[in-house]
């Protein structure tokens, strides 16, 4: 029926099509979409977003209720590309990971340190049946990507949130939510020997710590230093909510036997109307794990965080997780405003709801900046929205006042990554709309600090073609809530929601230097 309908409206490739013919053929085969931007064609109903969940689970919950429809677009294969360029600097080529099809988003990217060309990326892909969490290797530098969709648990179904990572075995680990329903989720885990050819049956990973049940938005992060005292332990940060109150926790479980146990410890918690949310991992040289993560209050005009003052937070742990220090307040920026009814903010001219996830990596170069700490979020000017970092040179225990990304760009900044090279240089990555003057397309940008995060290099575009958000096959109401980012090497390579060919799908770029 959908190839007719194809046919119908001559749809040979998979770009934004006028609406017209296409609008009526959907129609009457009960197809959802919405008329945008003068005649475009965006794929699938908008989502509500006021709960304090992940977007992802947010999605999931009403697909599994039957109030949305997976949303279907005619899907290209990816073409092959080489992540290479010459001379440097230079922009390398843009990859699409993701199989095409139906809508991905949220794409964390990292890479095999004992054979940099494996790379493994995700999203949430919602062409992945029950599971909605799907996973994309590369064995040649990014060149040609396999796709893989993650199991379930039995009568479980997949919450998204995907994770990725590699230990020093070369072994590689996903994980994402998984959920038997009611109050409770827990974050299964993945093993594969192969990089990505094979993977094992789910298992559990992290479960909450009664009454904080319901597991959200986990951060996966291994410990790749080969002179660290817990090198190869895996860690994971989540959110933890008591959904009958709405308080919620932050807490980071760990494994030292390649995931087959794991103990879970609960680092802070808060009653409602406070809310923690968002949280990142770094591993230092010598084994410390670094937390960081968003606390705001649901006090602002419209009864949640959208248009309040939030708290940035750092812990640490220098015993394996075991024990964690007291908060420390990072930053304190504002979050935009929630005209769209989202939760934690709207992106500006959108449905779309942002996050400020407080990314976070440390150097481990034994170079001038070693064991310094750096975090990149955005605040909310009240005219943009704005990427910030900050560092610490003494353990996270004080930090630098903050320092912009860019120094003029008048356009939304948002979704920021950061990761750190081996011989300390910074690397943020970002979602920019500087280059539209409607302020509504974005692209991938970069920078580079090599001065310790006391200033930024001039801003580098890594997309080859700008994405429309409101192509993100959600209604423009679900775009995900974070990015990627990884050094390979010389080149920094990031991850992003790509909307070039019509629907949101998972690119790779980078910039090599």
């Amino acid at each position: 029926m959908i190839l007719a309908v194809l046919a119908m409206v001559g749809l040979t490739s998979f770009q934004p099509t006028p609406i017209n013919d296409l609008q009526a053929a959907l129609n009457m085969f009960g197809i959802p979409g919405t008329a945008i931007n003068g005649g475009n064609f965006n794929y699938g109903p908008r989502i509500d977003m006021r709960s304090p969940l992940s977007g992802s689970v947010l999605v999931d919950q009403a697909i599994r209720a039957g109030r949305v429809r997976i949303p279907f677009v005619y899907g290209r294969q990816p073409y092959p590309q080489v992540l290479t360029c010459s001379p440097i600097p230079c922009i390398v080529p843009n990859v699409q990971a993701s199989e095409g099809g139906s809508p991905v988003n949220e794409d964390p990217i990292t890479e095999n340190p004992t054979r940099p060309k494996d790379l493994l990326t995700g999203g949430n892909d919602y062409n992945c049946g029950s599971s909605l969490q799907g996973f994309y290797a590369s064995s040649n530098g990014g060149t040609t990507w396999n796709h893989t969709c993650m199991g379930v648990l039995a009568g479980n179904g997949g919450d998204g949130d995907p994770n990725v990572g590699y230990n020093l075995h070369g072994t590689a680990f996903i994980a994402g939510i998984d959920t038997p329903g009611g109050n409770v989720t827990e974050i299964a885990l993945e093993t594969s020997a192969n990089n990505g050819m094979t993977w094992s049956a789910p298992t559990v990973a992290v479960t909450g710590i009664s009454p904080y049940t319901f597991v959200d938005k986990p951060w996966m992060q291994i410990d790749v230093t080969p002179t660290s005292p817990r090198k190869n332990t895996i860690y994971i940060s989540s959110t933890d909510f008591d959904q009958t109150t709405n308080n919620s926790s932050i807490a980071v479980g760990h494994s030292t036997n390649n995931g087959a146990t794991w103990h879970n410890v609960m680092v802070d918690a808060q009653v409602f109307p406070i809310i923690d949310q968002f949280s990142d991992l770094a591993i230092g040289s010598d084994g410390t794990v670094y937390l960081s993560w968003m606390r705001c209050s649901a006090t602002g005009p419209n009864g949640n965080c959208g248009a309040t003052r939030a708290m940035i937070l750092f812990s640490k742990s220098t015993d394996g997780g075991k024990t964690w220090s007291a908060p420390v307040t990072v930053a304190m920026p504002n979050l935009a405003p929630d005209p769209c009814g989202a939760f934690y903010g709207c992106l500006p001219n959108t449905g779309e709801r942002v996050s400020d996830v407080p990314a976070m990596d440390v150097d481990r170069s034994g170079g001038p900046f070693n064991n310094r700490l750096y975090m990149t979020f955005y605040s909310w000017t009240g005219k943009k929205m704005q990427v910030d970092v900050a560092h610490s040179a003494t353990g996270g225990a004080t930090w630098s006042h903050i320092v912009r990304v860019d120094a003029t760009a008048a356009n939304d900044e948002f979704f920021p990554w950061l990761s750190l090279r081996s011989n300390g240089t910074v690397g943020v990555t970002w979602l920019d709309r500087r280059l539209d003057p409607s302020n509504l397309s974005y692209d991938s940008f970069s920078t580079t600090s090599t001065n310790g995060g006391l200033s930024f290099a001039a801003n580098t575009r890594l997309s080859t073609a700008s994405s429309n958000p409101n192509n993100d096959g959600f209604g423009g109401s679900f775009m995900g809530d974070y990015t990627g980012n990884i050094w390979d090497g010389d080149t920094l390579l990031t991850s992003w929601m790509d909307t070039r060919s019509g629907i949101s799908q998972d690119e790779v770029g980078g910039l090599k230097i």
